[in-house]
């Protein structure tokens, strides 16, 4: 560690030319990127000047200067020649292919990739309730997230990750560069505030070699990092159905090379049914720091304070009949989740040249958990700690430009959890979870290791090839502190090094229209728990799961670019698929019991209907159709091979009509519908479709002014559709009970808001 300071400070204090040579940077306001060959003009046009690759420029004295490139609006600035300045030009069109992707080393636009991207951006963020998360990433072709409460949820991407009972598992997701994923491969998004998000990507299937080549994906959740030159504050106060009441604050804190953006909030929800109450609190800070134009310093912190109760599945009688009610035993020991989670990184960006810069990233977490369930209460702390690298350069192979990164992440977590017995049967109904006897008392270390590399070379002004890879080495070892005769459970596990490439290439075929077609290989380890044999010893023979992706696609803009598309058709073979079975309660054993086949279609189509200076109309849709089987699936005696995939609809559809005028007035109408999901491996029990109408109108004062107000009403399930919103898949019935297989959703409810945003000059 001592030797990695000392780079740190040694390249951090290092004058360099390409430093001297620029006393200014233009970056994308909206992208965060820099912007290249901006023309820079003085006020009396006796200076003229273009930003570099890196979007550096010189002037040679304070002025006014005018920022103009055609994608932006122009724009007058008063700079200051003895200081470093930082410009930021916001886009003027809105072009598909053109959108810079973030979460890319490039900083590329989608014309250039190779995969299937989604960006919810900024302005698709403000149109959402800001309150869930889950109506927001199921906008999202390819995307399937089941919501049971607003803390019990579980996200599949492409049919990854349906079989995990409870949460998500099987893709990645980052904040920032601070992983979200820890090192039992489980991703928590849902109490991030999505207030203090700049932007959403959602890189679909195992193309992603920098961030692990999961075989779901990953999701980049962006922090706005707020504006520089820009000092605001906003509040705002949402009530709806179901004692919803959140309240917000928002600071933007900026100068010439300086922003930092701040967010608290305060979250409380009845919940619509019995054992449903969520209290949250959220501070959030993300800030960006040019030191000058080869340094450049990034710092996010998150932290949440949940308590939320837990009203847990139904058996279909209780959820046909009586869906406000929590499963029995779950009320009865008033069952919640109780913690405190936070999260700290710093990013470098240091630049060494016009061609070549690296950015190195260190980051924290910890998780403190109470959790008392009918069967057990858990007590858990999670500390975690890593480091990401990499370089990213501009280089020529036979004449023609390359660019490539190659960086390592290095990212360790231990978790100490101990159990105990829950003696609520054993005292009055008011008490609740009671802490009785020590159970159990484990600790797990579990680290891995990412290299990876990246590239993409252009072989015409059209063509462009891409090839990466990614290394993983992944370890797990346990530590039994409760029994320590020769029962213990102690063990250590390693998986094999996997090795994941992936290639792609990209054809414009027209101007506005790009062609593309990709291979890749990704891969799931299992998580600890799924590596325990049901005596508690680990299981050496379990493997990851594994499989190649082969996909094509096309996105670009036709007529005059009122419509924009983008289309995907893939398949995945998966090997080695992981089974969870159920041997308890809360017991479950991991298998590798077959092969799955994943062939699928995604399309996302926008259209501007009406497009004019007073009104405009336009619409969001998004379409995913679904062929997931498993190939070749042994389970005990059992044979499922053929039979669809448990746990992921067979299509989905989503489609939002927007109405914005000049006067202030806006409009939204959502029509989601999801087909039927099979709830158990046999086929034998599938949930009905559904379909859900949901709507928002309000009105918001001129962004001139420096006061600005905005109001709206929003209208959930406008037509009360009753519907599983959540399904435990393959669940079994105890002591005689019925499975509960279903979480029902929130029947018609509305939420209102009134904020305020006070800008100073």
């Amino acid at each position: 560690m001592k030797s990695l300071y000392f780079f740190f400070f040694y390249c951090f204090i290092m004058s360099n030319t390409f430093a001297q040579q620029a006393n200014g940077k233009v970056i994308s306001a909206k992208y965060n990127v820099s912007i290249s060959d901006v023309v820079i003009i003085s006020s009396d046009s006796t200076f003229k000047t273009i930003s570099n690759d890196q979007g550096g420029f010189y002037i040679p004295k304070s002025g006014s200067y005018k920022f103009s490139k055609d994608g932006y609006f122009s724009k007058a600035f008063s700079l200051d020649a003895t200081k470093f300045n930082v410009v930021e030009l916001f886009t003027s069109i809105e072009n598909l292919t053109e959108i810079i992707i973030s979460s890319n080393n490039f900083q590329q636009n989608l014309k250039k990739l190779p995969t299937a991207i989604s960006v919810i951006d900024s302005k698709l963020l403000e149109k959402s309730n800001l309150i869930n998360i889950a109506p927001l990433l199921n906008s999202v072709p390819g995307i399937y997230m089941h919501n049971g409460t607003l803390t019990t949820n579980r996200i599949t991407m492409r049919g990854i990750g349906s079989r995990n009972l409870f949460g998500t598992s099987k893709l990645r997701a980052y904040y920032e560069d601070i992983p979200l994923t820890n090192g039992s491969g489980a991703s928590t998004i849902e109490n991030i505030e999505i207030s203090a998000l700049g932007q959403i990507e959602v890189i679909k299937g195992p193309s992603s070699s920098i961030y692990g080549a999961g075989l779901g994906g990953n999701i980049q959740l962006i922090p706005n990092k707020g504006l520089f030159e820009d000092n605001a504050i906003k509040t705002n106060y949402t009530f709806g159905s179901f004692g919803l009441r959140k309240y917000l604050l928002q600071a933007n804190i900026g100068n010439h090379k300086n922003s930092v953006n701040a967010t608290y909030s305060d979250l409380h929800s009845n919940g619509f049914r019995q054992n449903n109450e969520t209290k949250r609190q959220v501070v959030t800070i993300a800030s960006k720091h040019f030191i000058n134009n080869s340094n450049r310093i990034t710092l996010v912190a998150n932290y949440i304070d949940l308590k939320a109760f837990i009203p847990s599945s139904l058996n279909e009688d209780d959820y046909l009949n009586k869906p406000t009610n929590a499963a029995f035993t779950w009320n009865r020991s008033k069952g919640y989740e109780d913690y405190k989670k936070g999260l700290f990184g710093l990013s470098w960006e240091h630049l060494y040249s016009s061609n070549t810069k690296q950015k190195t990233s260190v980051f924290t977490s910890f998780l403190d958990s109470y959790e008392p369930r009918p069967f057990n209460i858990l007590n858990e702390n999670t500390k975690g700690f890593g480091i990401r690298t990499r370089i990213i350069s501009k280089s020529t192979l036979f004449n023609k430009k390359i660019n490539w990164t190659i960086g390592a992440e290095l990212f360790n977590d231990s978790n100490a959890f101990q159990t105990f017995e829950n003696l609520y049967e054993d005292n009055p109904p008011e008490m609740g979870s009671v802490k009785g006897n020590l159970l159990s008392d484990f600790k797990e270390k579990r680290s891995y290791v990412n290299g990876f590399f990246d590239s993409n070379y252009d072989i015409s002004s059209k063509t462009n090839l891409s090839f990466g890879f990614n290394i993983n080495s992944t370890f797990y070892k346990l530590v039994d502190n409760f029994n320590t005769d020769v029962t213990n459970y102690s063990g250590k596990y390693s998986f094999n090094t996997v090795v994941s490439p992936k290639f792609g290439v990209t054809h414009d075929i027209f101007e506005n229209i790009m062609l593309y077609s990709s291979i890749s290989h990704g891969f799931s380890p299992p998580s600890l728990e799924e590596t325990l044999l049901p005596d508690g010893l680990i299981n050496s023979n379990i493997k990851p799961e594994s499989g190649w992706n082969y996909e094509i696609g096309s996105r670009g803009n036709l007529f005059k670019n009122k419509l924009q598309f983008d289309i995907a058709l893939f398949k995945m073979n998966v090997k080695n698929l992981l089974v969870a079975r159920r041997t308890d309660d809360d017991q479950f054993i991991g298998i590798n019991a077959g092969k799955t086949t994943y062939n699928g279609l995604e399309l996302m189509l926008n259209y501007k209907i009406v497009s004019t200076n007073a009104i405009k109309v336009y619409t969001h849709n998004a379409f995913s159709y679904n062929d997931f089987k498993f190939r070749s699936f042994l389970d005990d005696n059992n044979n499922y091979s053929g039979n669809d995939l448990t746990g992921v609809p067979k299509f989905t559809l989503n489609t939002a009509l927007n109405f914005e005028t000049t006067s202030g007035f806006y409009a939204l109408l959502n029509y989601h519908s999801i087909g039927k999901i099979p709830i158990r491996d046999d086929n034998s029990i599938y949930s009905q479709n559904y379909e859900l109408v949901n709507s928002k109108i309000g009105y918001k004062s001129s962004e001139l002014k420096p006061l600005q107000f905005n109001l709206f009403i929003g209208f959930n399930n406008i037509f009360n559709e009753k519907y599983a919103s959540m399904l435990l898949i393959n669940a079994s019935g105890f002591g005689g009970s019925a499975p509960r297989y279903y979480y029902p959703g929130e029947p018609n409810n509305y939420y209102a808001r009134l904020g305020l945003t006070y800008t100073f000059k």
